[in-house]
């Protein structure tokens, strides 16, 4: 018992040192080189260039960061050394995906993401639910790898070519319906991982992951949509499936939401948060920022790890309260529009989206509704004074667009030798439509107007429910 035990203390410790090494390297790296990052291949099947080495570097820290962690929250779990092994495997899928130029190790790594992916969700294999969450899972990565396998090989098929750099600069010379149907395909793909609706149970379902699992699913493996997207931007363009992103992203991004609010549980209530979250991360892909898309799972695996590794100290015992209706005065109302609008025209000059007529102007919109918001929040704290509640809004959305502005133009620069990754589209009715629905939706939500109507209550609940065999199934069994 006790050299098993020292063994496991072994694994876990070179496990974590070899991580942090690794993300030590790989920044060193990338401050080094940037923003002119040299692009290196080995031959046909690799390639590394700015992209390759930003995604291996947050990679690198976020699995650093929970293994750290996870040396004393798994202290004597029995499966901690193969949590630790695992881990890493599905590290190291991450980062040989990223850098897979052929696409036969392109699809494998895809592949050994789920399944690494799902052998954590259940981990604790002598626990039913454990069990049947990680095979749940496992349906859907299955599923989203085939349809990736489907897209790529008939693009590959078609071009007569087997590397993603060769596919992606003869995609504009396929037929439409090639084009369209690799598009989708590609597109379903990147939905299941990020858990986008109708693909969502499988994240609500996998609460039996250990925390430190759970923080490197919503920190690192559902972002990974985005950076498949990414790389086929070309082929999206090329397909005219972006509005398909935009409409299923905004849907979303509205729904979790929605659904967010009905949750008891802090981490049914954080897997409601990263479906949000993904889904506006692909509303951005489809208005065509795929450089912005990049930046935000960059700053939502920051919130999402921090918010799971830190959701112990949330739990509480509580009692029902009934919502309080959103109330405010004629001035608090002023001061909320002023400074939404005066955060618009700050990112707007800061970032360059939203100063022309085109899809920037979303994303424009948005960011004047959440500093809005927050301004409403801290006008309506009553512990704060009224100099406090003029000076502090302004404070916390500058010093936040500030660093937003940075980290955009330096993702944006790393990425400059990429094609397509900031091509913003021109409006048309359906953006402007859906993007006036989107609006309707968000403030509906926030004004709690749907919980006049119980059957949306009943629906959203419904559909914000994990699998049933996940919850509670092998009580007896379990003890």
């Amino acid at each position: 018992m006790i050299l098993k035990n020292n063994l496991t203390l072994f694994i876990n410790k070179t496990i974590n040192s070899l991580l942090w090494l690794l993300f030590i390297s790989n920044l060193t790296y990338l401050l080094y080189n940037f923003p002119n990052i040299p692009v290196w291949h080995y031959g046909n099947v690799l390639k590394i260039n700015g992209f390759t080495v930003l995604i291996w570097t947050l990679v690198s820290f976020f699995s650093a960061l929970i293994s750290s962690y996870g040396k004393n929250y798994l202290e004597g779990f029995r499966y901690h050394a193969k949590f630790s092994i695992l881990s890493v495997g599905f590290t190291f899928s991450i980062m040989v995906f990223v850098m897979s130029n052929h696409i036969a190790l392109l699809l494998t790594m895809w592949l050994l993401m789920g399944v690494f992916m799902s052998k954590l969700i259940g981990v604790n294999s002598k626990w039913g639910e454990a069990r049947e969450a990680s095979k749940f899972a496992l349906k859907y990565f299955v599923m989203g790898s085939f349809f990736l396998s489907l897209g790529v090989l008939l693009l590959a098929f078609e071009t007569d070519a087997f590397t993603l750099s060769a596919i992606i600069s003869k995609v504009n010379d396929l037929p439409q319906y090639i084009t369209l149907i690799s598009g989708l395909c590609i597109i379903t793909a990147a939905l299941i991982q990020s858990a986008i609706y109708p693909f969502h149970r499988w994240l609500l379902s996998a609460m039996t992951a250990p925390t430190p699992a759970s923080a490197l699913m919503h920190a690192g493996f559902v972002n990974g949509s985005g950076i498949l997207l990414t790389l086929f931007s070309t082929l999206l363009f090329a397909s005219n499936t972006l509005i398909i992103l935009f409409i299923i992203g905004g849907l979303t991004a509205v729904i979790a939401q929605f659904t967010k609010l009905l949750q008891v549980n802090v981490k049914q209530k954080l897997a409601c948060s990263t479906i949000a979250q993904m889904g506006f991360m692909i509303m951005q892909c489809g208005l065509g920022f795929f450089n912005a898309a990049v930046v935000h799972l960059i700053l939502h695996g920051f919130y999402k790890a921090y918010l799971f590794l830190s959701a112990g100290e949330e739990i509480n015992p509580s009692n029902p309260q009934k919502a309080m209706p959103i109330k405010i005065k004629p001035l608090q109302a002023l001061l909320v529009l002023f400074y939404g609008v005066l955060g618009a025209i700050l990112f707007a000059y800061l970032t360059g989206k939203g100063t022309t007529l085109n899809s920037s102007i979303f994303l424009t919109l948005i960011v004047a509704i959440t500093v809005g918001q927050a301004t409403y929040n801290i006008v309506k704290e009553q512990s704060l004074t009224l100099l406090q509640k003029i000076v502090v809004p302004p404070l916390l959305f500058i010093s936040g667009m500030v660093t937003y502005a940075l980290i955009y133009k330096g993702v944006t620069a790393i990425m400059s030798d990429m094609p397509k990754v900031v091509a913003p589209i021109s409006l048309s009715g359906i953006e402007i439509g859906f993007g006036t629905l989107f609006l309707v939706g968000f403030f509906i939500m926030k004004l709690g107007i749907y919980r006049n109507y119980p059957w949306l209550y009943i629906k959203l609940l419904n559909i914000s429910q994990p699998y049933k065999k996940t919850v509670l199934m092998y009580k007896s069994k379990s003890l």
